[in-house]
């Protein structure tokens, strides 16, 4: 019995003991986007994202942007095959743009890390939000 108490209590200290795993994240700002208040969203480049965190075997992420105030609106997004540096360059794809009417809107861009571009499993998800106009 105090074998087996020792034993677990090695296997949970040395479970303590490692490292975590950085947690997935994603950055980005609208720098250099255009004003746009009329309700009529632009198609543009997605901004610059900054990506950490990235889990193993991650080949491809799926960027898609959201009006946290009107959910139903599609904006889209885009596929981008993941560099070693965790930046996604400014132009690697289009979507529809924030254009909330007249007013200030909450946005959030979701990334989704996946095994291979196009679909493959599920790796980790993560998400950024602004307000537009900030």
């Amino acid at each position: 019995m105090i074998f087996r108490a020792f034993i677990l209590f090695a296997v949970g200290v040395s479970l303590q003991t490692l490292p975590a795993a950085a947690e997935f994240r994603i950055a980005f700002d609208w720098s250099g986007l255009q004003l746009c208040t009329s309700g009529k969203p632009n198609v543009v480049p997605n901004p610059q994202f900054r990506v950490s965190g990235l889990p193993a075997g991650t080949r491809a992420v799926r960027f898609r942007l959201k009006d946290l105030d009107v959910p139903q609106y599609d904006h889209g997004g885009g596929w981008v095959e993941m560099s070693s540096d965790g930046t996604v360059p400014a132009g690697v794809f289009t979507y529809k743009s924030p254009c909330p009417p007249g007013a200030v809107h909450d946005y959030e861009w979701t990334a989704v890390a996946k095994t291979k571009t196009g679909g493959g499993k599920t790796l980790a998800t993560a998400k950024a939000q602004r307000k537009y106009p900030e």
